[in-house]
């Protein structure tokens, strides 16, 4: 018993006895309108530290991105483009940096698919495996056997034959002037093998003419020489496919052959003809064609570019439309379900800025368009789970058209990879701050509030003795 009563004298909160309260406290109207103001003022304090205790901060800082092996001196490019009026034949995709480095197989890691006019995907589109093949030493001494178009003409020609395969060239084109031979040797070819019969005729028609400029839009012949084939039941909307083979007479001929064959019922009517059975068609309908990648390159700044290039055709700049859609453009490694979970919405965004965004080219004005980026990596620290960081590469982005007659339409992607980390971190209250902040207010509104009580008190006591003494008046 001797120790409890010793434990009871270091008591600090000694209560009155039960049979003293009343003598010894009294209540009063101004302290119980004190007392809950000052419950209303804890409460309301004890709402928003609560709130500011289960709310989620963050902080960020910028540090120097010091690369510490080889590795982390190359980063990845994920790239997806779409151009509706550039086929795949032609479209050429060509990495460099600012100290004159090519990437050199770049080609094997892009993927093109071709797409109709409406956007959808055909097939992937598959590169000669060997350099187009042109007849060099071909001559045509006889008469002009394939039909000369014009615009005023050709519409007759083309609901006349049941197939009408038709050279568009320009005189200027080197390309058109060594097909020439073997376009007209074709013709008189195939009018000896099939005498009389018009149900294939060969045609060719010169766009730089005054009356077929239109026609050639039309067709959206950008590259001569082209070759197209029409069909007599072609409508307004109808594709016209196009031919990719090699430029020899035997070669020409075995492919106009087999759409005659179709036209007889002998194969199964189909656009895409692979003549030589080389596993590659010599001709389809593709008008468009989708690009995707993806490559790594030295943290430095550097350039996309996409254009059209080929080694068997010159082009007609002024209608060349290079028109595109970014569907994906990011850096770094594709991120995973957890690491999109984990970053921020700004920081989110930030990784596919262009993404989806469409990019149109004025007909018949030759355009480039040049996209500016400044990529920065970003770290992000989760509150709870795994604590490993999670790398992101956002980037900004400006994009500008570049009008000239004479320039080449290009796209061009210009990169830089700033050399800084943004290192971004979320915070959270903890739980003793929390209970010590608590302490703070109920402790802090009480006495605040019992000091304001006792001047009420003594300054109701003050008037009340004034006014017992007659003072007041």
């Amino acid at each position: 018993m001797s120790f409890l009563q010793s434990l009871k004298s270091v008591d600090f909160y000694r209560k009155l006895k039960k049979d003293l309260q009343q003598e010894l406290t009294e209540a009063s109207l101004p302290g119980a309108t004190l007392s809950i103001v000052a419950a209303i003022v804890m409460l309301g304090l004890f709402v928003a530290e609560f709130s500011n205790y289960m709310a989620v901060g963050s902080e960020s800082k910028v540090v120097l991105d010091r690369y510490d092996s080889l590795s982390d001196d190359t980063l990845q490019v994920n790239f997806n483009f779409t151009f509706p009026h550039l086929k795949c034949d032609f479209a050429s995709v060509d990495a460099t940096n600012f100290m004159g480095t090519h990437d050199a197989g770049l080609s094997a890691r892009v993927s093109k698919v071709r797409i109709d006019k409406d956007g959808f995907q055909l097939g992937k589109h598959e590169e000669r495996a060997k350099p187009l093949v042109h007849a060099t030493e071909e001559t045509h001494d006889g008469p002009e056997t394939s039909v000369v178009l014009t615009g005023d003409t050709f519409e007759a020609h083309h609901h006349k034959h049941d197939i009408m395969v038709v050279n568009f060239y320009a005189p200027w084109c080197h390309w058109c002037k060594k097909l020439e031979p073997v376009w007209e040797k074709t013709a008189a070819t195939l009018n000896q093998k099939y005498p009389g019969d018009e149900r294939l005729k060969l045609g060719k028609v010169d766009c730089t003419a005054h009356s077929s400029e239109q026609l050639c839009i039309k067709n959206r012949v950008d590259a001569f020489p082209t070759i197209l084939v029409f069909r007599k039941d072609d409508t307004g909307t109808s594709v016209h496919e196009s031919y990719h083979g090699e430029r020899t007479v035997p070669a020409i001929t075995a492919w106009a052959e087999n759409f005659l064959a179709q036209v007889k019922n002998q194969v199964p009517k189909t656009r895409m003809v692979d003549s030589d059975k080389d596993g590659i068609a010599d001709s389809h309908h593709g008008v468009g064609c989708m690009i995707s990648g993806l490559l790594h390159v030295q943290r430095a700044p550097g350039m996309l570019v996409m254009q059209a290039v080929s080694d068997g055709h010159e082009f007609n700049w002024e209608t060349m439309d290079i028109s595109h859609t970014v569907n994906h453009l990011s850096f770094g490694p594709f991120l995973s379900s957890r690491a999109w979970t984990v970053l921020p919405p700004h920081i989110a965004a930030a990784v596919g800025t262009l993404d989806d965004h469409v990019f149109a080219s004025e007909q018949h004005i030759p355009t480039t368009h040049e996209h500016y980026v400044k990529v920065v990596r970003h770290e992000v620290t989760p509150t709870k789970g795994n604590k490993d960081a999670v790398v992101s590469y956002g980037y900004v982005a400006h994009s500008n058209n570049i009008q000239k007659v004479g320039e080449v339409p290009t796209v061009r992607l210009n990169y830089d990879i700033l050399p800084i980390i943004v290192q971004y971190s979320t915070t959270k209250q903890a739980f003793y701050h929390f209970v010590t902040n608590l302490c703070a207010i109920i402790g802090g509104v009480f006495t605040v509030a019992g000091i304001a009580a006792s001047l009420v008190d003594k300054g109701m006591a003050s008037m009340q003795k004034k006014q017992d003494l007659g003072k007041l008046g």
